[in-house]
């Protein structure tokens, strides 16, 4: 039996295919996240960078911003892997539809927007503040290692620079010489008409590698010698507060700093500005990344990387950067071991904050047993003991010695517990859940810019969350 065409009746309704936004459910991230960056977040700094050229941007910015803060949601960072999901992908199609950028075209824009991209954060942080996820009665500070784009085999001790430099150099030396003794023996048998004066790339290769080892030689020289003129001018403070306070230090002279780099001091060729650091899996090139997370949410309230493999010097400018992105102290704050000295638990006193920084393991903190000594925070110096009979500033408990005890007549019901229970999660959901584990740009300021839209993404996720949970009833109603 032969099939039969049915034509259309004009009272059936024409069935029109759906536009790509119906390609997720209403109440799907890519969704969400479309309609709060629309909404809710200014984009004028992106935007506008497009008012001086002619015509149009080639793809509309407010939806390349999305496609990255989306992107960055789903674990996705790589420009290749982004533009493959858009190709792929129904989610990625609602937020682009069926016109997809290229990988250069993402790589383009988040290098050239890099700054508003991380300015992003205090935006979307405002919005969390506003929807009741930051409360800031309590935060914690922490920072993690993760893995810079550069190997730590490709980086050079300061030591074996020169050693190899040298080679390299006299390496190449011969390479001349041989070449223009085959220059000389080729002019007379073939006339000296003929070229042939171009170095082979292999040698082009070996002055390029010289010339880079000599240039980071130059770089951990003049390091060390800022490094030893801060510390001179720090020790010159120093003494001169001692002596408007009427206080002698006690011992010897200190030995006047080093201006010349150590020997094991080490520089990347790859990516200069990262770090050799220590990590549980080792030793490893990389950044160290820090934030604050408050304890209503796990909102992440301040953040910032830095190069420094030690955590002491980032207790300060994170917890003021809580009062610049919010304008308002948080009530307490709690820290590991490694923020832990004299100059930093002053620094909470003095801006009103009740701290809880461990000074030593957390365990031993709580029960009142100090195992190593050597370990915990260093002790307030101490005058020397000429006049046993009256009180002196010896007797006085230092900070460290105070926090200490502090810790311990709280218990285990103390908030210094928080310390790991609100930073360690965070961490987990950006390292493990979503698979950030290395920076793919190169250079601290971009690696800067990064990591600020990865806690742009953490935050934002949260807030997605906290809107979809409170529309909830709503739309059950």
């Amino acid at each position: 039996m032969s099939k039969t065409f049915r034509p259309w009746k004009i009272d059936e309704p024409l069935l029109l295919p759906p536009v790509v936004q119906e390609f997720v459910a209403k109440d799907h991230l890519a969704r969400l996240v479309l309609n709060l960056v629309r909404e809710d977040i200014d984009l004028a700094a992106i935007s506008g960078s497009y008012a001086g050229e002619r015509g149009q941007p080639p793809f509309d910015p407010v939806m390349m911003t999305v496609l990255l803060l989306y992107s960055y949601c789903c674990g996705i960072y790589s420009s290749r892997r982004i533009a493959k999901a858009c190709r792929e992908r129904v989610d990625f199609m609602s937020i682009v539809g069926f016109d997809a950028p290229d990988f250069r075209t993402i790589s383009e824009f988040r290098r050239r927007h890099s700054k508003a991209l991380s300015a992003l954060f205090q935006q979307v942080l405002q919005l969390c503040e506003t929807a009741g996820l930051v409360k800031l009665g309590h935060v914690a500070l922490d920072g993690t290692k993760i893995k810079a784009n550069a190997s730590k085999h490709k980086a050079m001790s300061y030591e074996r620079m020169e050693q190899r430099a040298a080679e390299l150099e006299a390496e190449v030396g011969k390479w001349f010489a041989v070449a223009e003794a085959t220059d000389a023996e080729e002019d007379k048998r073939y006339g000296a008409d003929k070229t042939g004066e171009e170095m082979p790339d292999w040698v082009t290769d070996k002055q390029r590698r010289a010339e880079r080892i000599r240039q980071a030689k130059a770089e951990l020289e003049a390091e060390a010698k800022a490094s030893a003129e801060a510390k001179l001018k720090a020790a010159a403070e120093a003494q001169q507060r001692r002596e408007a306070e009427g206080r002698k230090k006690s011992g010897p002279p200190a030995a006047p700093p080093s201006t010349t780099p150590e020997p094991k001091a080490q520089k990347n060729f790859t990516d200069p500005e990262s770090r050799i650091m220590k990590s549980k899996d080792g030793f490893v090139q990389a950044y160290n990344a820090q934030i604050v997370v408050d304890s209503a949410a796990q909102i992440i309230v301040a953040q910032d990387v830095t190069q420094s493999a030690a955590d002491s010097g980032q207790l300060v400018p994170m917890t003021d950067a809580v009062e610049t992105n919010l304008g308002r102290k948080p009530e307490q704050l709690s820290a590991d071991a490694g923020y832990c000295s004299e100059a930093n638990l002053e620094a909470l006193e003095s801006r009103g904050i009740d701290g809880y920084v461990a000074t030593g393991r957390a365990r031993d903190a709580v029960a009142g047993r100090v195992k190593d000594e050597s370990a915990v925070a260093p002790r307030a110096p101490e005058e020397p003991s000429s006049r046993q009979a009256e009180p002196t500033p010896a007797a006085t408990p230092s900070r460290v010695e105070a926090m200490r005890e502090k810790i311990k007549a709280g218990g285990h019901a103390s908030p210094y517990r928080l310390r790991k229970q609100l930073p360690e999660p965070v961490f987990g959901q950006i390292k493990q859940a979503r698979g950030f584990r290395q920076f793919l740009l190169r250079g601290f300021q971009k690696v800067r810019a990064e990591w600020a839209i990865v806690c742009t993404a953490h935050n934002l996720l949260k807030l997605v969350q906290r809107r979809s949970l409170s529309a909830a009833p709503l739309a059950a109603r």
